[in-house]
């Protein structure tokens, strides 16, 4: 009888030891799996980031946003906060849109140098202007020109009058774009020939070694055409905006009109 109560106490026991060894494991279980499953924070690239851009500025502008992921899924290495000791740090590179930030995508410098930033949708070219043709030193990144180009004027008809007019050398002064803006201005002519070193103790200008300027302008697609074929075909000649300025983009002069104004009634 005595065994058998022992027997049924050993087994209680064993049982009851089991059941906690079940609910510990489970509750250890559950433990892990909340810890996998609790959101953690990470930053995602709403818009394209520009290579150059702080943390703090991303930020503020909205091209970055904070959102939560489980632990178990956040990106190896993935920025999740932002702070005083981070926000001065600059994207080395630029982030396209819909990416999850990782720290090492920001540092002290960007990688390489961009020395221009192009407005959405536009285009840069860039055009050598005399120090004149450039209205001095007045026009500086961030101004507004309208562009003008002068021509040699040939009449394509087969008539005798076409015949004298192309047989003279008669010039004419057109507008070719009424507003563009300047970019950036270069050191270098647009021919490609490098700039003259400066002469010991000169400071460093913009003028190439055949005393032109290099100057970069954005534009429309449709008028990347029109100014290239001017670059190469025509002399261009700038002028700075002023405000709520009008440009008639059908006035030309010719020789002929000059000569008349000159000789008067």
């Amino acid at each position: 009888m005595n065994r058998r109560i022992l027997a049924i106490v050993v087994a209680l026991a064993l049982a009851i030891g089991g059941g906690l060894l079940v609910i510990s494991y489970a509750r250890n279980a559950d433990a892990r799996a909340i810890a996998e499953a609790s959101p953690a924070p990470v930053w995602v690239s709403q818009q394209p980031v520009p290579a150059g851009t702080t943390l703090k500025d991303a930020q503020r502008t909205g091209l970055i946003a904070q959102t939560s992921v489980s632990s178990k899924a956040v990106p190896a290495g993935a920025l999740q906060e932002i702070n005083a000791d981070n926000n001065a740090l600059l994207a080395t590179s630029d982030i396209p849109a819909g990416e999850y930030l990782l720290a090492a995508r920001f540092g002290a410098t960007p990688q390489g140098t961009k020395a221009i930033e192009v407005p959405s949708g536009m285009l840069a070219v860039s055009l050598s202007l005399t120090d004149p043709a450039r209205v001095g030193k007045f026009v500086t990144p961030g101004s507004h020109i309208a562009l003008y180009q002068s021509y040699k004027i040939k009449d394509l008809k087969d008539t005798p009058e076409a015949k004298i007019l192309n047989e003279n050398d008669i010039h004419g002064t057109s507008l070719l774009l009424p507003d563009v803006l300047v970019i950036a201005m270069g050191d270098a002519p647009l021919a490609g020939q490098a700039a003259a070193p400066p002469a010991e103790g000169q400071p460093a200008t913009a003028a190439g070694a055949s005393g032109n300027y290099l100057v970069t302008v954005a534009i429309k697609p449709a008028d990347a055409p029109v100014l290239i074929h001017g670059i190469n075909n025509r002399q261009l000649y700038g002028a700075l905006r002023g405000s709520d300025v009008k440009v008639d983009p059908k006035l030309e002069v010719t020789d002929l009109q000059l000569r008349d104004a000159v000789a008067g009634p």
